[in-house]
This record gives C-alpha cells, structure tokens and sequence, in this order.
C-alpha cells in the first residue's frame, strides 16, 4: 500500500513538472513567434527574437520547437497579438502587475479579473498597483558563465546602472531604452543569457505570514497557468 501510494505521488508530481514545463514551453514559444513576425526572422538582426531564442534555450526548449515557433510567424502572419498589462492588488493586498500577449483582449481581461477576484483580490486601473514597482531592463546570466569580477567589470563597462549578486546567477539592471545596447556589448564576452526583459521590479517588498504565503502561491500558480500571461511582478516577499 506504502508503494502505491508513493508511485502515485511521484506520477503526481512528474505530471504536474510536465505541466508546469508545457506551459513555459506554450508562452516562450508565442513570444518567439510573435518577436519573428514584428521583425527580422534572422535572431542576428532582431533583439527581441535573439532573447526569446535564448530564453527559450535556457529553459531547455528543444531545438525543434524552437525552429518551429519561428515558422508559425509567417502562418500566423494574420493574427495579432497585442501586449496589454494588468494591475491589481492581490493577496495580503500585494501589489501585482500581470504582462500578457493575447489575441482576445476580451478573453484575457475577463480570465485574469476573475483569478483575482477569486482569490480575495482585484484588478484596479492602470497606476493603481505599478508605482509600487520600478520598470528596469534586467538581464539574468548563469553564475557558470564568468566571476563576480569579471561580470561586474563587463557590466560597469556597458553603462548598466547595477549588478546584483544572486545565490545562481547575476541580475544586471539598466534602463529601458538601453537594455540591448548593454546587451549587444556584454555578448562579446557572454554567450548564455537566462534572460532579457523590461521587468517591473519592486521598490520595498511585503513580509507575509505563512498563511498568507499559501495564498499567494496559490493565487500565483492559477495566474500563471492562463495561456495568455506571459509574466507576474509582485512586492510579496
């Protein structure tokens, strides 16, 4: 009974993984296509495109899937794809900020409202929940690929405006105008990027209570699986 029980919770656990990874690949890939449509098809003449590639990568999309995303662009070249952000308060009323890529702005609007309502909290207007946040580019790169030295060099060299130290990787902050000028010099020496992003960053996070932390993972992971979220900024700690 023991080793049923136990193979149970690990084909739970290994079809929630391979959810979760479906679900990643499903938004990279709608960001590659739409990156390839809104520009060069060839990664070397478009930014956007070269950072979803690299995302892409970095999540260990396959090549495949890869190729595949980029060749929907000239299929799809008639469906349009709009980046619309949300803001609301959540939670312990944390402030969030919800980035999408929708076909159906209706559908989007309608699915998000109702995650947050359900879960204690509501969207608001655009400014209710985003002055709580800083919009910086931010660019992650894996500890693996240089030192601390060395990057903090690389980073002060390009104009970025900070360098953080994380426990597996580096999170160089710029401003947003100038996220792939910094980019474009930091790739003469770097290879693998994590990331690419204007990124709403928090200025002062809230501490929550370990009840109040079941609730916003929760609240968390149902907004993530929507097919159109792309990303979610919260000042929850």
């Amino acid at each position: 009974m023991a080793g049923h029980s136990h193979w149970a919770g690990i084909k739970h656990k290994k079809g929630k993984a391979d959810k979760q990874r479906s679900a990643i690949f499903s938004k990279l890939s709608r960001e590659i296509t739409v990156a390839a449509k809104l520009g060069d098809k060839n990664p070397d003449m478009n930014a956007r495109l070269r950072s979803a590639i690299q995302a892409a990568r970095s999540a260990n999309m396959p090549k495949d899937n890869i190729e595949r995303a980029i060749d929907k662009s000239s299929i799809a070249a008639d469906t349009n794809f709009e980046n619309i952000r949300y803001e609301g308060f959540g939670p312990a009323k944390t402030a969030i900020v919800v980035t999408t890529l929708t076909d159906n702005k209706n559908r989007t609007a309608s699915n998000i409202r109702t995650i947050f309502q359900k879960h204690g909290g509501g969207l608001g207007t655009q400014g209710s929940a985003s002055h709580n946040f800083l919009q910086l580019g931010v660019i992650k790169i894996d500890k693996e690929e240089m030192d601390e030295e060395k990057i903090f060099n690389l980073a002060t060299d390009a104009g970025a405006n900070d360098c953080i130290f994380h426990e597996n990787y580096y999170e160089i902050h710029t401003n947003n105008d100038e996220i792939y000028d910094v980019k474009n010099l930091l790739e003469k020496e770097v290879s693998n990027f994590i990331s690419t992003e204007i990124e709403w960053v928090p200025i002062n996070k809230i501490n929550l209570n370990e009840e109040e932390k079941e609730k916003m993972n929760k609240f968390l992971e149902i907004l993530e699986e929507d097919d159109d979220v792309q990303k979610i900024y919260t000042n929850a700690n």
